[in-house]
């Protein structure tokens, strides 16, 4: 490489750095929770177990489950009805103010998979979990944050790229991973951090492209909604919400029918932002650890019980769904949690240490001791 572009990748590298590694370590710190939420969640606060029943009893009718959750809360109708995957013996129902209310602001309600009977109901909004959730996901700015953690994430893929560019050239007097233990405190930094970030290229690489990928989610889902399922529901538009809805249990089993193979994930009602005026939505998906998370549409006409649509999710909503598990180590069970969380901390301290040895670049001495005996000034990664 010549020493121009060296330079130019140093740059690169140096700004891209200085600009996201402080919100990079927020990400880091705030994620590192999130890997095990289910788990904090059951430690930090209780809730209402479902009755234990005998292996093979059948599940109640999903109509019951809702009929439960609109009776627990006076006033408020459903908008989802979603099969809870860390509790298969619980069913959750998204209940809000009105049909046409914004789902952020529903109620989460718990009932009994088994016996339909009410559970719970709980606020999550001050929970350790949804605070850590909100400033992972947005820090509280709603779309805007999301889409600047997104220009964050950008520039942190591009700090690591051209950090491992710079890697060779800088260390090309020194072994592959030294650390050098009899140096000043601010080499060793150096080594650590050179270290640990060329150990976490493919990891950081996966989890920051996939966090960048689940900040467009908002505008991903919009484009399905105005897209694909804009003209499965194109000629029934001007109906209206029907007065006598067919049972959600005979839609569920329709669409189950039309996707052999494949399982309820979550229900969206006549009129909700997922659906149209006339039809349940039921999205099916697989059983594996990968299909599970890939979600394939069935429209069901709520007024004839019938099917008439079901389509493959397009390729940029098919990469959302692939892209958060990955971003969260969610798909492999806790030995997984357990390698995802350690490579969160290595992460955080390769942020750490480059905050550190930026912070020093200007203190007198620094350049030379970093300096190895006959070599040129190192160019850290982060701090160069």
């Amino acid at each position: 490489m010549t020493p121009k572009a060296l330079r130019k990748w140093s740059w690169a590298h140096k700004w891209s750095s200085i600009i996201c590694t402080l919100f990079m370590l927020m990400l880091c710190i705030t994620g590192l929770p999130l890997v095990f939420h289910e788990q904090i969640d059951e430690l930090l606060h209780g809730q209402v177990e479902a009755a234990a029943v005998p292996e093979g009893t059948p599940p109640a009718s999903l109509d019951r489950v809702v009929t439960s959750a609109v009776a627990a809360m006076p006033g408020l109708v459903p908008h989802f009805l979603i099969w809870d995957r860390d509790d298969p013996n619980a069913m959750l129902v998204s209940v809000g103010k009105s049909i046409d209310a914004n789902p952020a602001d529903n109620r989460i309600v718990r009932v009994d998979a088994h016996t339909g009977a009410y559970l719970d109901a709980p606020d999550v909004t001050g929970r350790f979990t949804f605070i850590m959730l909100k400033l992972h996901t947005d820090m509280f700015a709603g779309l805007p944050g999301k889409l600047f953690l997104g220009l964050m994430g950008i520039l942190f893929c591009v700090a690591v790229v051209s950090g491992v560019v710079v890697y060779a050239p800088s260390m090309r007097k020194q072994k592959f991973g030294v650390y050098r233990s009899e140096r000043p405190r601010v080499v060793r930094w150096l080594d650590l951090h050179n270290l640990a970030g060329i150990l976490l290229v493919m990891w950081t690489l996966v989890v920051g492209f996939t966090g960048v990928i689940n900040t467009w989610a908002d505008l991903v889902l919009k484009a399905w909604q105005y897209g694909q399922l804009a003209e499965m529901t194109a000629q029934y538009r001007d109906r209206a919400l029907p007065a006598h809805p067919t049972p959600v249990q005979a839609a569920t089993e329709v669409a189950a029918n039309a996707a052999p193979g494949m399982r309820p994930s979550f229900i969206a009602f006549p009129g909700s932002i997922f659906s149209s005026k006339s039809h349940y939505t039921v999205f099916m998906r697989g059983d594996t650890p990968l299909t599970s998370r890939l979600l394939k549409p069935a429209l069901i006409d709520a007024e004839t019980g019938k099917l008439t649509d079901s389509r493959d999710m397009p390729w940029y909503v098919t990469a959302l769904f692939v892209s958060q598990p990955l971003h969260f180590g969610d798909y492999g069970g806790m030995p997984l949690k357990i390698i995802w969380a350690l490579l969160d901390v290595m992460t955080i301290i390769v942020l750490g240490t480059g905050v550190y040895l930026w912070l020093r670049r200007r203190k007198p001495g620094e350049s030379r001791a970093r300096e190895p005996a006959g070599a040129a000034v190192e160019r850290p990664i982060l701090s160069s």
